[in-house]
């Protein structure tokens, strides 16, 4: 049973007293489905699940009028085996809702009753957006669920909150991680990129340590994937979507990651293929990360909306991707031309997760940095290496910026010197 963090954030939502409906949106198998049904187990007294994609003869219960008497009577007619509604002791969970645009639409009058919690999910929530008649605006709040953070990892793999603890220390402190524990945690680092924080993957890889099995699920779920724009982009979108997605190994491969079309269409442009990629971050199954043109606040000022890097929103999934056997060579430190890609990939897994919007910096092709972060109304640039080597691109700017305070991550230890301080990878989930 896989400890997740949101598990604290449904308990702050359920304890609200003026709650609204909850919509969980995410990518496809990143566990909404389990840990909302373990949810309503530890803390509600009744539990309604509607799941519209395995019982599509749900979808009546809101074909005619939405008021919440008129709901909670179909529900007892389509789904008597749904009825036990109880009031203020009932969890409705209504899964895969956007293969229901009215239910979503619904959710408003559910937060106007007030009786009943109510807590909405599926993949792909925004590519129904305008087939809902009225949308829900103001009695609906969100909660994104990404694949495992590599602190949910470290429970899965028997890790204590003891030994997270330790080390939030030694970086809040700046000082260096214990020896031992640092090429631990490395090591789990390292299995974290290959296993990455699919549910059902993590599960497995803690029960048996068998990377070929591993594959074998990561493979299936970017079947499902396909199967997704298949099924669920628009006609005009199918392909190119799917062109967009498979491309991303390619993209990243590049010494410039840039994303560009022209990789798999010579002629492609941005307005051809803006669609595409905006129903691959609709589906949570990409991080956009885009570059911006200053070092300055607020840096969504000064962002270029078409110049952007794709990174897979799991990174154990982008090395399923890649060629046979490279799960074993990132194992053993042998990278190759993908060391770049998968380190800044899982970097910017992490901080998406950690709810960063991405951004790098890129001056004229000379200069680039990975990931440019805005807290507490300060930039921080930060430059992710695969080993423990120079950041000149980071050096050249914290020399023009005095007063910034840079970030290195490294498969190294904490360390710093002068306005640049090196951080081990793991402690990205600080950030």
């Amino acid at each position: 049973m896989l400890k997740r963090e949101i598990e604290t954030k449904l308990i702050e939502w359920k304890n609200k007293t003026d709650k609204k409906c909850l919509i969980i949106s995410g990518a496809r198998q990143v566990g909404k489905t389990y840990i909302v049904e373990k949810f309503a187990k530890d803390n509600y007294e009744h539990f309604v699940e509607i799941n519209f994609v395995e019982n599509p003869t749900a979808k009546k219960i809101f074909d005619g009028d939405l008021d919440i008497t008129t709901i909670l009577a179909n529900i007892s007619l389509y789904l008597p085996e749904q009825s036990n509604l109880i009031p203020n002791k009932t969890l409705i969970f209504f899964d895969e809702i956007q293969a229901c645009p009215n239910a979503r639409t619904a959710l408003k009058f559910f937060a106007i009753d007030k009786r009943f919690d109510v807590i909405a999910s599926g993949s792909l929530l925004g590519i129904n957006y305008e087939k809902v008649s009225s949308y829900p605006t103001g009695y609906v709040e969100f909660l994104e669920m990404n694949p495992l953070s590599f602190k949910e990892f470290l429970w899965a793999n028997g890790i204590d909150e003891n030994v997270v603890s330790i080390i939030k220390s030694c970086f809040e402190n700046k000082s260096v991680v214990n020896k031992a524990m640092n090429l631990k945690l490395l090591e789990y680092f390292k299995q974290y990129i290959v296993v990455g924080g699919m549910p059902n993957v993590v599960n497995t890889f803690v029960n048996n340590h068998n990377f070929e099995e591993v594959l074998n699920l990561q493979k299936n779920i970017l079947i499902d994937y396909k199967n997704d724009i298949a099924k669920y982009a628009y006609s005009t979108e199918k392909v190119k979507a799917k062109a967009c997605f498979e491309s991303i190994p390619a993209q990243l491969a590049k010494e410039n990651k840039k994303f560009m079309y022209s990789t798999f269409d010579k002629n492609g442009k941005s307005q051809k293929y803006s669609g595409s990629i905006n129903w691959l971050i609709d589906a949570g199954i990409v991080n956009i990360c885009n570059n911006v043109t200053s070092l300055d606040l607020p840096l969504i000022a000064y962002r270029e909306e078409n110049y952007f890097k794709l990174y897979m929103a799991d990174t154990g999934l982008l090395v399923a991707m890649l060629d046979d056997g490279t799960n074993a060579q990132i194992m053993e430190g042998n990278l190759g031309i993908y060391k770049g890609a998968i380190f800044e990939n899982i970097i910017a897994q992490i901080l998406h997760t950690n709810g960063n919007k991405l951004y790098f910096y890129n001056r004229n092709n000379t200069l680039e940095i990975d990931f440019v972060l805005s807290k507490n109304a300060k930039i921080t640039p930060i430059e992710v290496k695969a080993n423990n080597n120079k950041a000149k691109s980071l050096s050249t700017i914290l020399k023009t910026n005095p007063d910034m305070k840079g970030i290195k991550l490294v498969n190294g230890n904490v360390g710093e010197v002068d306005n640049m301080l090196t951080l081990p990878l793991y402690m990205a989930m600080f950030l």
